[in-house]
C-alpha cells in the first residue's frame, strides 16, 4: 500500500521501520520539528525524523495541519492509508478524509481504558494487570475510534514505563503490519461506553514524591514515571531520581531510611533498586549508595 507514516518519538520508530520491511511504499513522513536538546540546546531532529533520513523517505514537519496548504499538500500524497502513532498533532478532518482507506492509529492502551497521551503511564500508576495495543480507524473524537485489532499484554509487577514502552511499540509494528494485510477483512469494532478513561499528559509537579502515601502507590508512582520524567525525592538537598522499585517489609515515619535504600511510607516501604543522581547516569542502588549518603530521613 502507498502509506504517509506520521510519528515523532522513540515509540514510533519500529512501527515505521516494520511497514517499510514488509514492503509499503512510504510516500511521506511527518514528524514534529526539530526541538531544542541537550546542554547547547541546539535543535535536534526527532527520533523518527532521524530514523526516515537515515532510511532516504522525505520528511515533513509542518508546526499545524489546519491550513488549507498543508492540507492540499498532505492529500496531494494519494495515499492509501496513513498510519499515526504518536504525532503529536491533531488532524483535521480534511486530512482524515483524504487517504483512500481512511487514518489508522496505533495506540497504547486497551481502548476506550487510558485514552489520550499517557497512556503507558497511567495504566501502571494506577496498578493495572494489563495493557495492550489497540488498531484504531481514526475520528475526530480523542481516540475514539472504533478498533480493527487489539492485543493484550500483562503488565508485571516489576515494569517501568520504559520496559512497556519498548515491549508495546514492538507488538505495535507487527500488529499494523497484519492489519494492512488483513484492511478489507478486518470489522471495526465501536468501542463501548462503559470504561472510557483518560491518561491525561504527565504533569511535572506529580513528579515529587509524597512518603506519606501506601507504598504500593509510591511504588506505582516510581515505576510509571521511570524513565521519563523520574519520579524526584530530596537528598540531602540533592534532587534524585528514583527509577526502579518494589514494596517492601518494614515500617516507620513517612520518609524514614529503614534500611540501604527501603524507605518507609504512609503504611509499609518500599526498596528503591534504581536511582539517578544529578548529571550522572542511572545506577543500581548499592551503586548510588556507595556515592551518596543517606540522611535518617528523605524529603
Amino acid at each position: 500500500m502507498r502509506v504517509v507514516f506520521m510519528g515523532t518519538p522513540a515509540f514510533s520508530v519500529p512501527v515505521l521501520q516494520a511497514l517499510a520491511a514488509a514492503g509499503h511504499e512510504i510516500a511521506c513522513v511527518y514528524c514534529q520539528p526539530p526541538r531544542p536538546a541537550g546542554r547547547g540546546k541546539k535543535d535536534r531532529p526527532s527520533p523518527v525524523q532521524a530514523a526516515a533520513e537515515a532510511m532516504g523517505l522525505p520528511v515533513r514537519h509542518p508546526l499545524s495541519l489546519k491550513g488549507a496548504e498543508a492540507q492540499a499538500d498532505f492529500a496531494a500524497l494519494d495515499a492509501d492509508v496513513a498510519v499515526v502513532v504518536a504525532y503529536g498533532l491533531i488532524l483535521p478532518q480534511p486530512v482524515l478524509d483524504a487517504p483512500r482507506q481512511g487514518c489508522l492509529n496505533i495506540h497504547a492502551s486497551l481502548l476506550p481504558r487510558w485514552r489520550g497521551a499517557a497512556p503507558i503511564h497511567r495504566a501502571i500508576m494506577a496498578g493495572d494487570a494489563e495493557t495492550g495495543i489497540c488498531i484504531m480507524r481514526m475520528e475526530a473524537g480523542l481516540d475514539t475510534g472504533p478498533v480493527l485489532l487489539r492485543e493484550a499484554m500483562p503488565i508485571a509487577a516489576g515494569d517501568t514505563t520504559g520496559d512497556l514502552h519498548d515491549r508495546l511499540a514492538a507488538t505495535g509494528a507487527r500488529l499494523i503490519v497484519t492489519a494492512l494485510d488483513r484492511l478489507a477483512d478486518l470489522r471495526a469494532e465501536p468501542q463501548p461506553e462503559d470504561g472510557v478513561t483518560y491518561a491525561a499528559k504527565i504533569d511535572k509537579a506529580e513528579a515529587r514524591i509524597d512518603w506519606t502515601q501506601p507504598a504500593d502507590r509510591v511504588d506505582r508512582l516510581i515505576r510509571g514515571l521511570s524513565p521519563f520524567p523520574g519520579a524526584w525525592c530530596e537528598v540531602a538537598g540533592e534532587r534524585v531520581k528514583l527509577l526502579r522499585s518494589r514494596v517492601a517489609a518494614g515500617q516507620g515515619a513517612p520518609g524514614q531510611v529503614l534500611d540501604g535504600f527501603t524507605i518507609a511510607c504512609g503504611t509499609g516501604a518500599v526498596e528503591v533498586t534504581e536511582a539517578q543522581r544529578e548529571g550522572k547516569r542511572p545506577m543500581p542502588a548499592a551503586e548510588v549508595l556507595r556515592g551518596l549518603v543517606l540522611p535518617g530521613r528523605l524529603g
